[in-house]
């Protein structure tokens, strides 16, 4: 994953520790104040947040302890690979995105950021400049020309 992933992901799980535990295991004993907890809503949901939220914690460890950090910076070529910051163009509309390869937990479409087992990324990774690639999509083919490989 890249730096920028991994600060990410350390930020969430610093949260759920230092914010989120907290605050589940306050309203827990709140609802435990509250009698019967055979018919208590209250606790009910408070527990299963609370099972939620361990789990997240449990698999964010998880991902920090086994995660190969990269620093974008120091790739380069001309080849698509992890890290690559691509322009495209799609030949049939001729719109132009700019897409950024990174690891399956920073993926967001929405800010360029697509995971590197995606479709299109799949298709990009080894070209180069000029070459055009065909992605399948929901939406159908796809033909997208490369128009910059780019390391930032």
């Amino acid at each position: 994953m890249t730096e920028e992933g991994h600060k990410a992901l350390d930020a969430e799980l610093k949260r759920l520790k230092t914010v989120e535990r907290p605050s589940i295991i306050a309203a827990i004993a709140e609802a435990r104040s509250h009698g019967d907890l055979s018919e208590n809503a209250e606790y009910h949901a408070a527990k299963e947040r609370q099972s939620f939220i361990e789990g997240r914690i449990a698999e964010l460890d998880d991902k920090m302890a086994r995660a190969q950090v990269i620093d974008v910076r120091q790739l380069s070529g001309a080849n698509v690979k992890f890290g690559a910051t691509v322009k495209v163009v799609d030949e049939d509309t001729d719109k132009e995105d700019v897409y950024k390869i990174v690891g399956e937990d920073e993926a967001d479409v929405k800010s360029g950021k697509i995971s590197i087992g995606s479709p299109i990324a799949r298709a990009m990774i080894g070209k180069e400049s000029g070459d055009v690639v065909e992605v399948m999509t929901p939406a159908g083919v796809r033909s997208l020309e490369i128009l910059s490989v780019a390391w930032i």
